[in-house]
């Protein structure tokens, strides 16, 4: 199988986060900002790509995906902050 991306959106510093995989990161981020994406990312305004990481199979994606769905916020802070301190919008730079 393929590669793919496990990635975090959010509306703002430390606001809400919308955990998500895909296989074409640059595809995935449009929907988002369209208002497609997800229902929950339309709903609450998340457009803020704060978080990637590029995995070998989509398989292991989707596992990572699902680890860090259940993990605590602040250690989902802690993951953005490492490479992100000021949850800047990293859509420029991955894409």
């Amino acid at each position: 199988m393929q590669g793919g991306w496990v990635y975090i959106m959010a509306d703002c510093y430390r606001g809400t986060m919308y955990v998500g995989v895909t296989s074409h990161l640059p595809a995935r981020i449009h929907q988002h900002r369209a208002g497609t994406g997800s229902d929950f990312c339309a709903k609450y305004g998340l457009s803020r790509l704060v978080w990637a990481e590029r995995g070998e199979d989509i398989a292991s994606c989707i596992a990572h995906e699902k680890r860090i769905k259940r993990w605590r916020r602040q250690w989902k802070f802690d993951l953005i902050e490492r490479g992100n301190p000021d949850w800047h919008d990293l859509f420029e730079r991955l894409a």
